[in-house]
């Protein structure tokens, strides 16, 4: 398991590509802010601008090209983008910088759940891939409490050298532990628009991801939208409880569930146990325990879901070219969960209230589910 964890490690690396970026955000409007509010926006999203537009193309460049060289080519990437970026380039450098950061980004995420899957044993495989759906949760939570005495020692500077240091250090264990790739050539990307079709038309290269589009849809906007919609007094309780708790229920609960059922049937699970947890946050708006309540219920069913949707790509693809193809369908349409909800939820809370905002986040949990049953009965016709 050592293999999964140092694996684990790159994606603690891969999510501080966004991580360090929000934790100093604020900083840079007095490097950036002159740009405008876009222009310094795109600092921060262009990393998973990258993953949105090439995601499924990178799972098939990963199959094409091996797992270990992509993953350690990445890492290495990481860290020389981070070093040039701990030099606070100027705009169109820095935006240049973090292009090449979303494909490093993109590729480490695309390589971890398969190389994850094919070095756990069957019995943890469950409890590995849950750990590597916690990558980002545990990031965040990590530079919350890291992040501040880092600036006051070194400021910006010292915050992008140390997660340079980190990332070269991890290329280099990789490189030395990880087995070799497969000699055997996967076949040759003929079109990819017709790569993209055939994953996107297949029950079982899909599922994984169209069930985690949502979850990152709801997942990171509850996250943006609620805390400061609370009561001062809960607020901060909130703000750290909703992403802690939602890694704890994954990593216990969720693992325990997944030893009892399919992950595919856990997800719809999750969808399921989220909804109360949406309807609580409406009938309890304004009244911060209530509010507070419904925020980590929801939380903690949406944790399930995560563990479960990587869970779900080896169980439904056995061999690593596919898996490396769902991973990225999985990193495609997650960032389009990520960019979109936010922006969607934001203009329905505004503009409707919390009530039809939570009404809608119930929707969704209910397509989750849709999705992942109409997939199923297409893969039981197939295999008939």
């Amino acid at each position: 398991m050592i293999l999964v964890v140092l694996l684990w490690c790159a994606g603690l690396g891969a999510a501080a590509q966004f991580g360090k970026i929000s934790v100093i955000y604020e900083d840079l409007r007095a490097l950036y802010g002159g740009q405008g509010e876009m222009a310094l926006g795109l600092v921060v999203s262009v990393v998973g601008i990258v993953g949105l537009v090439f995601g499924t193309t990178a799972g098939l460049i990963v199959a094409r090209i091996g797992p270990k060289r992509a993953i350690v080519s990445a890492m290495a990437l990481g860290a020389l983008v981070s070093a040039v970026e701990a030099m606070l380039p100027g705009w169109p450098l820095m935006i240049l910088a973090r292009v090449a950061e979303g494909v490093s980004h993109l590729t480490i995420v695309v390589v971890g759940p398969v190389m994850i899957a094919g070095l756990a044993p069957e019995p943890k495989r469950p409890f590995a891939m849950t750990l590597w759906s916690s990558f980002f949760g545990v990031t965040y939570a990590v530079l919350a409490l890291v992040a501040p005495p880092v600036l006051a020692w070194g400021g910006i500077p010292g915050l992008f050298l140390g997660h340079a240091v980190w990332m070269a250090v991890l290329a280099a264990v990789l490189a030395l532990v990880l087995p070799a790739d497969d000699a055997a050539i996967p076949r040759r990307i003929h079109n990819i628009l017709s790569e993209h079709l055939r994953i996107y038309a297949s029950p079982r290269l899909a599922a994984p991801a169209m069930g985690f589009c949502f979850y990152t849809f709801l997942y990171v906007a509850c996250l943006t939208l609620l805390p400061p919609e609370t009561p001062l007094a809960q607020r901060a309780l909130m703000a750290t409880g909703m992403p802690l708790i939602s890694i704890a229920v994954s990593l216990t609960l969720g693992v325990r569930l997944l030893g009892r059922m399919s992950a595919v049937r856990l997800v719809q699970w999750g969808y399921a146990a989220a909804i109360p947890g949406f309807l609580l946050l409406w009938l309890g708006w304004g009244q911060g325990m209530a509010m507070l309540a419904g925020g980590l219920w929801l939380s903690a069913a949406l944790g399930i879901v995560q563990g479960a949707s990587f869970a779900s790509i080896p169980e439904l693809n056995a061999a690593a070219e596919d898996r490396a193809a769902a991973a990225g369908a999985i990193a495609q349409l997650g960032n389009l969960g990520t960019t979109t909800g936010t922006p969607v939820l934001a203009a329905v809370l505004a503009g409707a209230g919390p009530g039809v905002m939570a009404v809608l986040a119930a929707l969704f949990c209910g397509l989750g589910i849709a999705v992942h049953r109409l997939q199923a009965r297409r893969r039981q016709i197939l295999s008939t």
